[in-house]
């Protein structure tokens, strides 16, 4: 897992906290339905941000008997709770805002400065997805960024990613919003921008939870890193066949459980050797893999007890 990750997240905090600062002046000063949806959807990303950073921290707690593994996935679990916060405080919040300025025709003053704050709002969260972008270009170069947001086992970075682009678009839906309303004076365009923003923020957040709780459930090592560790098993020449492979991503770690059939030893501690040979060199090779879990086994047998 991408180390440089917390690096996004400091860019997303920094570019949030100056943006909620100038929406909430525009929307007091212009009484913009969308302006006042964006100003609350910079806030609820600050606090998501914080509790991105507080969960990496608790990740990190070492192992003890209640949680002999650790702590790493603990991340996931905010991760999951910045993407509720997202869908209701960011996208709920939103709507209703825009549906209660639709309803009551609410007028919008000073639509220039309006527009001017959210020219600067897309400059800074432009700097904040170019992070987000940086860190994920490091892990995968050569994946879509779709690809790799199914794929991907960086919770707290498929966040960022994921809000950083709700916002550039929700910033691109409020600015037509606002510069039509200037343009017909009539307000409801405003009042449907609020609504279009908390749209697409719940259908961010949506995607967004779907992710994470795949993860929270139990996810294999991406399928690159599987593929690879699978590679570097049939290689060993102490092994003749592979039984079953298991890895599950376990925060930053991986976990893997081998099964598999093994040359003939002359004794039980050549064996427990070779093993320990192999565990060490997959561990080298992989220094994300934390625990490793080998079974030796024939396949006969393995068969035999699935059939029984």
């Amino acid at each position: 897992m991408n180390e440089e990750s917390p690096k996004a997240i400091f860019y997303a905090l920094a570019a949030n906290l100056g943006i909620a600062v100038f929406k909430y002046g525009a929307a007091a000063f212009t009484g913009s339905g969308s302006m006042f949806a964006e100003a609350i959807h910079s806030t609820a990303d600050c606090g998501n941000q914080l509790l991105l950073l507080l969960g990496l921290k608790r990740s990190r707690a070492p192992a003890n008997a209640l949680h002999p593994l650790g702590s790493g996935r603990e991340v996931y679990f905010y991760a999951l709770v910045v993407a509720l916060l997202l869908f209701f405080v960011g996208g709920a919040f939103s709507v209703y805002e825009g549906t209660h300025r639709l309803l009551h025709h609410e007028p919008l003053s000073n639509p220039i400065v309006a527009l001017v704050i959210l020219g600067v709002s897309v400059v800074l969260e432009a700097f904040s997805l170019a992070g987000a972008l940086r860190e994920i270009r490091k892990g995968a170069p050569n994946k879509t960024l779709w690809r790799w947001f199914r794929e991907t086992r960086e919770s707290e970075l498929l966040v960022v990613a994921g809000e950083d682009i709700a916002a550039l678009a929700g910033l691109a839906i409020a600015f037509a919003a606002v510069l039509l309303t200037m343009i017909t004076g009539n307000a409801a365009y405003d009042a449907a921008g609020s609504i279009g923003v908390g749209v697409l923020l719940m259908v961010i957040a949506f995607l967004v939870a779907r992710e994470v709780k795949s993860m929270i459930v139990g996810e294999s090592a991406s399928p690159e890193v599987r593929r690879a560790i699978d590679a570097r098993l049939r290689a060993r020449p102490e092994i003749t066949r592979i039984i079953s492979l298991i890895t599950l991503q376990w925060g930053k770690h991986i976990v893997v459980a081998v099964q598999a059939e093994m040359i003939e030893y002359a004794s039980g501690r050549a064996m427990i050797d070779a093993i320990n040979v192999i565990e060490e060199d997959l561990q080298n090779a992989f220094p994300e893999i934390r625990w490793v879990f080998f079974e030796p086994d024939v396949q006969k047998e393995a068969n035999e007890r699935a059939a029984a």
